[in-house]
């Protein structure tokens, strides 16, 4: 058993590493890579989605939702996108009558090319620091909440949607981001405003960690552990974006309109 455990903990681990020398990698050469790297994702969060809810047309609704996403990730924020949105929903509504899972089905249209477009719009916006800073943000919120929270335990956050999320594990994946996020700022030159990111930063991770539990229910829907298993170690692509793509559109409406990055 600890030694299948070890195993776990190393494949987990050595997956974690090479994902985030692709993403890095990506961030820093470039808009093209960046975006191809978004669709990539996007289509297996697209495959994920259609094979997740039950459906008698899952081919179809994969390829739909790649394409609408596939819009906004190359189109961007534009009347093209809203365009492919509204077609795409109003086909996934006629295609999905009947279905028990029908309001998953077309929500899958909004939430596989919204939340990754939001990413790549956000990339576009802030640049690779600022997108790096938002990432960090999140991923604090993931490690810090699994670290405290297995490690303190204590009283359950959402016990009817996430028997495992604590309110100690929220605590300390916030405070893990706000550090991470600080650090990053320190590093870029911007230590003087640590206090206007560590808030930030703060926010972020609670988004995150909503986005979290959304995720839990929709999955505890369906009577799934895993989104799926394509990625070893760690279960499904929608499983390790869950923060992510539910936190960026609306940082995405904030930095682009009302913040800034100092």
């Amino acid at each position: 058993m600890e030694k299948a455990k070890i195993y776990s903990f190393l494949k987990r681990v050595v997956t974690s590493l090479v994902l985030l020398a692709v993403v890095l990698g990506c961030l820093y050469a470039g808009p093209l890579y960046v975006l191809l790297l978004a669709l990539t994702v996007g289509a297996a969060f697209a495959w994920e989605w259609a094979q997740m809810v039950p459906s008698v047309r899952g081919a179809f609704f994969a390829v739909l939702y790649l394409l609408v996403t596939a819009a906004a990730v190359f189109t961007g924020p534009s009347w093209t996108y809203l365009a492919f949105l509204i077609v795409g929903s109003a086909l996934a509504l006629y295609k999905a009558r009947g279905e028990a899972r029908r309001n998953l089905l077309v929500l899958g249209v909004f939430y596989v090319s919204l939340g990754i477009g939001s990413i790549t719009w956000l990339y576009l916006t802030v640049g690779p620091n600022g997108i790096l800073w938002f990432m960090l943000a999140v991923w604090g919120m993931d490690i810090g909440g699994m670290i405290v929270g297995c490690s303190l335990k204590g009283p359950k956050l959402a016990p009817k949607i996430s028997p495992n999320k604590t309110w100690s594990g929220l605590i300390g994946g916030i405070l893990l981001a706000v550090c991470l996020g600080n650090l990053y700022c320190w590093y870029a030159g911007a230590g003087a405003h640590l206090l206007y990111y560590g808030l930030l930063a703060a926010a972020i991770a609670v988004v995150a960690q909503i986005g979290d539990l959304v995720e839990s229910q929709i999955k505890r829907s369906l009577n799934l552990k895993d989104s799926s298993d394509l990625i070893p170690g760690h279960g499904g692509v929608f499983d390790r974006i869950d923060g992510l793509v539910f936190a960026a559109p609306l940082f995405y409406v904030l930095f682009r309109y009302f913040l800034i990055l100092i």
